[in-house]
């Protein structure tokens, strides 16, 4: 008797997503002149879409 594929678990918290915004905020203006500015800025705004 095969089982049903179990729903996948969350691997972060609502709380984690608001810690890890704060984060990448701090981050964002040391590499602001950096090529990867870019990515962590459009990272920055999708954690912000989350919470």
């Amino acid at each position: 008797m095969e089982h049903p594929p179990q729903r996948a678990r969350a691997v972060f918290s609502t709380e984690d997503f608001q810690v890890l915004r704060a984060a990448i905020a701090d981050y964002l203006p040391k590499v602001a002149d950096k090529s990867e500015s870019v990515k962590v800025a459009a990272l920055y705004h999708r954690l912000g879409r989350l919470t």
